[in-house]
């Protein structure tokens, strides 16, 4: 009859608790709760810069766009998803079968790994709003930002078909080209810093200048190679539909295909909040006061939202590009990341570190 005692109750309801989770329970638990929150964020910004895409190029078009799911057609994501939900999912016979599957998933997860590391706030009641706070945190993004080109690469050789083989040739060349300058042209903000981490980063300028006045040109070349990264226009060499029909996803349909989607969006987002954290001060905003760690809960909501916007912004700017300039053509891409970039990008580094050396003297 003891154990209906509510103290004992309590007692052994915290022992049960601390056998399974141990002292770090509190930490783990919110750190899942973090992720939940970051993937659910990150799916319907992905549905959602789809529909964007589609009523920018209506406009810049002259069309109307997608307006009849839902009102104002909000609700056309969700027509989309169960669209590619349903549609039969043919595998061709003559591609190479577990590479074919794999491919897509390749395509899409180092996207989503990358958010990881980004700090999308300063805290939430006592926790601070980045799922992993690593110390290398840069070196770990490029790390696995670089692995999506392998999805691609992956999917031209599966198809075992001319066209997505161009495709993905294409995408590991322009990968190799563009990742070298995207690199360099992020070392400099780090030699300013003197850290990895990019919670550091957004502290830095918490406390002075967003980069982006210190070091814009490292931002130029950082934008224009996360175009080439994400495969976006004027850099789309790898689908180029004209040219390739589609190139490295021509083989694929239903979910398959709409991971590959998922995945270039998915990885605007990332390179887009990444872009942020770098130049644009992350969640700060030195004109309203937000450059202190969030004290209260309702701060913290704001710093979150502060981000997501710059984010938006970034997104909206992809998506304008590419309905206003045509691609490159093959050489002129190559021309660019080998013979401007790159060694306008080391330059930029010898300059920053001399400025440096001159003054520490």
């Amino acid at each position: 009859m003891v154990f209906h005692d509510p103290t004992i109750a309590a007692v052994m309801h915290d022992t049960v608790q601390n056998s399974l989770l141990g002292p770090w329970g509190p930490f783990l638990m919110f750190s899942a709760l973090k992720v939940v929150m970051a993937i659910g964020i990150l799916l319907p910004m992905i549905a959602y810069s789809v529909m964007l895409e589609r009523r920018v190029s209506a406009a810049i078009q002259d069309r109307v766009g997608p307006n009849r799911v839902g009102p104002f057609g909000l609700l056309q994501p969700m027509a989309d998803g169960l669209k590619s939900i349903l549609k039969e999912d043919f595998t061709p016979l003559h591609v190479r079968k577990a590479y074919f599957i794999l491919a897509p998933a390749l395509s899409v997860i180092p996207a989503f790994l990358t958010i990881a590391v980004i700090p999308f706030g300063s805290k939430l009641g006592n926790q601070s709003m980045v799922i992993a706070d690593l110390n290398v945190g840069i070196l770990y993004t490029f790390s696995v930002v670089s692995l999506g080109v392998y999805g691609i690469v992956i999917a031209g050789y599966a198809s075992n078909s001319k066209y997505p083989f161009f495709g993905g040739v294409r995408a590991s060349a322009q990968m190799i080209s563009y990742e070298i300058a995207m690199g360099m042209a992020a070392v400099p903000v780090f030699m300013l810093v003197g850290e990895l981490n990019l919670g550091k980063v957004i502290e830095y300028q918490a406390n002075g200048a967003w980069l982006i006045f210190k070091q814009p040109i490292a931002f130029v070349i950082f934008l224009v190679s996360a175009f080439a990264e994400t495969n976006r226009l004027p850099f789309d060499m790898p689908e180029s539909e004209t040219e390739l029909v589609s190139g490295y996803n021509t083989e694929y349909s239903s979910m398959k295909f709409a991971l590959f989607f998922m995945g270039e969006y998915a990885a605007m987002i990332s390179v887009s909040a990444l872009m942020v954290v770098l130049f644009f001060g992350g969640w700060t905003l030195p004109f309203f006061g937000l450059n202190e760690t969030a004290s209260t809960f309702g701060g913290g909501l704001i710093h979150i939202l502060v981000f997501l916007a710059k984010v938006a912004v970034f997104m909206g700017l992809f998506i304008w590009i590419r309905w206003m300039l045509p691609r490159f053509r093959y050489d002129q891409l190559m021309d660019l990341g080998w013979k401007t970039f790159l060694p306008l990008a080391l330059a930029n580094i010898i300059i920053t570190a001399t400025i440096l050396w001159i003054k520490h003297l």
